[in-house]
């Protein structure tokens, strides 16, 4: 459904950068943060967020001093993809470097992941996230008030679950009415029922709930009071998580909401390709780094 982690789809976005000479030697996503630049952010590795091993996460600050103020600098908390099975922060320099050399403070998040824990455990460890997050604000530079959610695949379900289903920050004594908005990035939101092998393991299929469908959150007559903005990007030509059901279908049901829902599909771009273009050899592919700019700069402190 959602390996986006697949050596295939890697190998597919990276031959345009002439690098599949060198895959044998050394991991994809290894040499697109080798692309990163340095001088664009200041990172603070290795935070842990809880006990857990899987509970760490890094943050990447704007280059420039915060304002003693906190000033309007948002916050994204990011929650990368991989089948709610494999993953590593680290992999995804790329995107925090991306966000900061925009003037965004931005938390790269590990979580628990499948066989070790089902569902909810990611979701869990993703409202924990927040909190952290959410104490450390302002002495990041970020406002507290224009703080989001933002993830890629899986992660992009896992952002959207927290935003909409109120159970999980509700255990750590807040509420999705903290959040000034989020983004989700090819996501799958509506995925019942399961038919990859290891998903089914990570939401323990044929047991899953209803409930554990973002699709079904947005439904529900409650989800109008949330104050939140949506970002909904997806690859047109997506072949791993269907755009037209996923992204369009939760598009169309937030809107009948009420909700402020952007959403696009994108050319040129695949489902791996899609965060991939937040990697300076990538951001020519499509507009992926502006849309998330420019959704960002909009909102209202």
């Amino acid at each position: 459904m959602d390996p986006i982690d697949g050596r295939p789809t890697r190998r597919l976005w990276l031959a345009g950068l002439g690098l599949l000479p060198l895959l044998q030697a050394c991991s994809p996503l290894r040499l697109v943060n080798a692309t990163v630049p340095d001088d664009t952010h200041r990172l603070l590795p290795q935070q842990s967020y809880g006990e857990h091993g899987r509970q760490r996460a890094d943050v990447y600050l704007p280059r420039e001093l915060p304002r003693a103020d906190g000033g309007a600098v948002p916050m994204v908390l990011f929650f990368y993809g991989g089948s709610w099975q494999n993953g590593r922060r680290e992999d995804y320099r790329f995107v925090g470097e991306a966000l900061a050399s925009r003037g965004i403070v931005t938390v790269v998040a590990d979580y628990r992941l499948s066989p070790q824990v089902q569902y909810p455990a990611f979701l869990e460890d993703g409202a924990l996230a927040l909190r952290w997050a959410l104490e450390r604000s302002v002495g990041w530079g970020a406002d507290p008030r224009r703080v989001y959610l933002m993830g890629h695949s899986a992660g992009a379900y896992n952002a959207a679950m927290l935003a909409l289903d109120p159970r999980w920050l509700g255990a750590q004594g807040l509420s999705p009415a903290v959040l000034a908005g989020w983004i989700g990035l090819a996501g799958p939101y509506d995925f019942l029922p399961i038919i990859a092998t290891g998903v089914r393991r990570a939401f323990g299929w044929p047991d899953t709930p209803a409930d554990s469908q973002p699709l079904y959150h947005a439904r529900r007559p409650g989800v109008r009071n949330l104050p939140h903005r949506v970002l909904l990007l997806a690859a047109r030509e997506d072949r791993l998580v269907d755009p037209q059901r996923n992204t369009v279908g939760l598009a169309r049901a937030l809107r009948q909401q009420g909700l402020p829902v952007q959403a696009e599909l994108l050319d040129g771009v695949g489902h791996a390709t899609l965060i991939g273009a937040l990697a300076p050899p990538l951001r020519s592919q499509a507009p992926v780094l502006d849309r998330l700019t420019a959704f960002l700069a909009a909102g209202t402190a």
